[in-house]
């Protein structure tokens, strides 16, 4: 059965009704044709899940008969990405979506020193909106039940001062630590990725004063989306390699 998406935290325990309005009702009457009888089965991104069976189709909403729930919890192993913003937006997006599929629970929008893109007013709402959008597209695909929660912008000294976090790794050119020894099953876990040039060597050394550990993703010099995802993707893989259950 295919998952489909309301708002973060609308689905309220005792809710007997739904309605989707919006570019959820769009794809789920206009572009996968669903219709009054059909079962769906749809969630808030919190984990929280619905049956419901549609009622009523209008021109701009559906609703919808619960006729059953359930709850899925959130995982024991977390991933938190905070990446700079990107000059480029495609590559920030791309990002946004990968991540979403390999299952990152949190992104921050990060602004370090090099940062050039430092949106504002309404030009950052536009951006958030259309990041929410793509993290959407992407869940569809991999249907998860978790949506990943954007923080910020952030300013890089804000980033540094974040708490709850077991394991905090800045991946850093001048590291010779190699991370893939670090055991994250378990551990809620925050990258700090440097945009475009890096992070300057000031940067480095208050990360390391703030609690965390420079390490190294190997010899070649990666792109900061690529640095972002690698690091998801390596705790992703030690899960599967552990037969944790997890991210599957």
């Amino acid at each position: 059965m295919e998952l489909f998406y309301i708002p973060r935290g609308t689905l309220a325990d005792e809710i007997a009704t739904l309605r989707i309005e919006g570019d959820e009702f769009h794809h789920i009457a206009r572009v996968m044709r669903k219709k009054t009888g059909d079962r769906l089965k749809v969630t808030d991104g919190t984990g929280r899940v619905v049956e419901i069976g549609i009622v009523s189709v209008g021109k701009r909403s559906l609703d919808g008969e619960v006729l059953s729930r359930s709850v899925v919890l959130r995982p024991a192993t977390q991933v938190t990405v905070a990446l700079s913003m990107l000059k480029a937006p495609a590559r920030f997006d791309m990002f946004l979506e990968k991540a979403t599929e390999l299952g990152v629970g949190a992104i921050i929008p990060m602004i370090s020193h090099r940062t050039v893109s430092q949106p504002s007013g309404e030009k950052l709402a536009g951006k958030l909106q259309r990041w929410n959008n793509i993290i959407l597209s992407a869940a569809r695909q991999s249907k998860c039940f978790h949506l990943p929660e954007i923080i910020g912008p952030l300013p890089f000294k804000s980033v540094l001062a974040l708490e709850g976090y077991d394991i905090r790794l800045m991946p850093y050119e001048e590291s010779k630590e190699v991370p893939i020894r670090t055991r994250y099953s378990g551990k809620n876990t925050l990258f700090l990725i440097g945009g475009e040039g890096g992070f300057t060597r000031e940067e480095a050394e208050e990360a390391r004063a703030a609690g965390f550990s420079t390490v190294s993703l190997g010899r070649s010099i990666l792109r900061a989306e690529t640095a972002a995802l690698f690091a998801a993707a390596m705790v992703r893989l030690q899960l599967l390699e552990e037969d944790s259950g997890e991210w599957l």
